[in-house]
């Protein structure tokens, strides 16, 4: 019987330079899709898949992460002075239980690699989740939580992923599938950023792993890789020589919050899901559609 997953480590250090001046001075895991930060959607998809121990990989500048997860009682004893009591629940059902979360500092940029094993002391023996939160998905369940499932019956290390058209692998790490079905399939390679002509799959890396201890001893002594960084998928390319890997070819949509257009998008869906919203934003759309001097479809 697979040994129970009850910890998530989020990698939150990163500069966030391609959303810059947004991000000089707040991070970017704080930037909103919709009316939630983008880290908070993150850490939702971890509890819902049964994490007790949320784990954050900080960095300079990034206090105000670990306040979004902490009680502001100023704030709570406005909203119930004021009868702002939906508002306040939703504050409180948003927050970990005390003792709940861990935050540790990543004093270098070295790579996702060196993030992960700056939380080594934090998870001990055990395996883990690890959760990149600039990937936001709109799935039901939760990608985690099918991942958590695979889990169940496999073991080992699952990687969630997704299919991509093949002229676009080189822009991620993409693994080789080999026997079983989409809800569990073993995967036999790891390619990061192949060439569209050699790599083994259009089946790419959508920063979600669940990931096995021994992870933390390869990093310690992995080499820099691409970019001159410590990279996770050196340390896995090497964990699949002693242990099993299972792929997860996951039901829903994912939005990369890292990048401008995987942003908005991400905002447009969101909003269009809020039932309190949707209704005006799509009238707004529509009028905004009318306006404009060509054609959408174009």
């Amino acid at each position: 019987m697979a040994q129970r997953v009850r910890t998530a480590v989020f990698p939150v250090a990163g500069l966030g330079t391609r959303f810059l001046p947004a991000t000089k001075a707040m991070p970017k895991e704080m930037l909103t899709v919709v009316d939630r930060p983008v880290i908070q959607y993150a850490f939702d998809e971890a509890r819902e898949a049964g994490i007790e121990h949320f784990v954050f990989v900080t960095g300079r500048n990034k206090g105000v992460i670990e306040d979004h997860f902490d009680r502001q009682f100023e704030l709570e004893q406005t909203l119930e002075s004021r009868g702002k009591a939906a508002a306040l629940e939703e504050l409180r059902r948003d927050l970990p239980r005390a003792g709940q979360t861990s935050f540790t500092r990543q004093q270098e940029p070295l790579g996702l690699g060196h993030a992960v094993w700056c939380a080594r002391d934090l998870v001990g023996r055990e395996p883990f989740a690890l959760l990149l939160p600039d990937m936001i998905f709109r799935s039901e369940p939760g990608v985690l939580k099918q991942m958590m499932e695979a889990y169940e019956e496999t073991g080992g290390n699952v990687i969630a992923v997704e299919e991509v058209d093949p002229a676009d692998v080189s822009s991620y790490g993409v693994v080789a599938r080999g026997e079983g079905p989409d809800t569990g399939f073993s995967i036999t390679g790891m390619v990061e950023k192949p060439k569209a002509d050699e790599a083994p799959s259009n089946l790419i890396i959508s920063g979600r792993y669940i990931l096995q201890p021994e992870i933390f001893t390869l990093l310690s002594e992995q080499t820099v890789g691409a970019g001159g960084e410590i990279q996770i998928t050196d340390a896995m390319r090497h964990l699949m020589d002693m242990q099993r890997f299972t792929g997860v070819k996951y039901e829903g949509r994912s939005f990369d919050c890292g990048s401008k257009i995987g942003f908005l998008t991400a905002n447009l869906v969101f909003a269009l899901d809020r039932p309190d919203i949707a209704d005006a934003f799509t009238a707004e759309l529509k009028a905004l559609a009318d306006s404009l001097p060509i054609s959408i479809e174009e």
